[in-house]
């Protein structure tokens, strides 16, 4: 398959894959529950962090986390009483559990104190410049921990400074950043460029990239290769590489591609 035939197949199953039926079973089914910008970010937030698994099980914990934020997230975490917090002493998904889950929401209270939206956490270790989100990446990995190591919490948000590819923030700032004509990405994020979103890479995504030749063999799975798989996306779309996560995704995880 030749670069014009490879482009012309990824962009097809982009359409095949970026429709309104896609949301039904994914865990941006969680977000799109709500219309209040606060409570799409933090319903985006947690959807994300909890997304490596079965999909059922991701959006079950997901939406009962919802739940015992009272399905207004926003509102629980900023008006929320301590005894509220009792509720999720209980809450386990795979390796998150209680602690994480109270770390997060004593974050998240504090940053609405001070900003109306999430985004600034993001955006303003962000120059216009700059060709990725890596500065904001580690930016919001320093927002939400500080200096302060001993947190287990940090095992669970990824930083491109410590290696990872980022598959799960990468994704939840697709969501918020990018915007499509179906729906299904929010786009109500201003500050981020589409063409600075890097790819999520998990392995189903790898696997594809490297049968389709957008990836060489044995490469480790780190912030290089989510930067190396985006630029070369950049060559098919360079102000909507991530669109492409539609057409990896389906093929790896839906189609079982060889």
């Amino acid at each position: 398959m030749n670069e014009n035939e490879l482009c012309r197949f990824l962009n097809h199953k982009v359409a095949q894959y970026q429709t309104p039926a896609f949301v039904e079973e994914d865990p941006i089914s969680v977000p799109h529950q709500y219309s209040r910008l606060q409570d799409i970010e933090i319903a985006g937030l947690f959807s994300a962090l909890f997304a490596w698994g079965r999909r059922s099980l991701i959006l079950k914990k997901a939406n009962f986390l919802m739940e015992l934020m009272d399905n207004s997230p926003y509102s629980f975490i900023v008006h929320h009483e301590e005894k509220d917090l009792k509720r999720f002493l209980g809450f386990v998904h795979r390796t998150f559990n209680a602690t994480d889950i109270l770390f997060l929401i004593s974050f998240l209270r504090q940053h609405y104190k001070k900003h109306a939206s999430l985004e600034f956490a993001f955006c303003h270790h962000l120059e216009r410049d700059d060709n990725s989100v890596e500065k904001a990446l580690n930016g919001f990995y320093h927002c939400v921990f500080g200096e302060n190591n001993s947190i287990r919490t940090k095992k669970h948000i990824s930083a491109p400074f410590k290696k990872s590819a980022c598959k799960r923030m990468n994704m939840f700032l697709r969501w918020m950043v990018r915007k499509d004509a179906e729906g299904i990405d929010f786009g109500i994020w201003k500050n981020i460029r589409p063409e600075q979103l890097v790819i999520p890479v998990d392995v189903h995504v790898y696997r594809v990239a490297v049968r389709l030749g957008l990836l060489s063999t044995k490469k480790t799975m780190n912030w290089k290769l989510a930067l190396e798989l985006t630029n070369k996306l950049k060559e098919f779309d360079p102000e909507d590489p991530v669109k492409y996560d539609f057409a990896l995704f389906g093929l790896g995880v839906i189609e079982k591609f060889k």
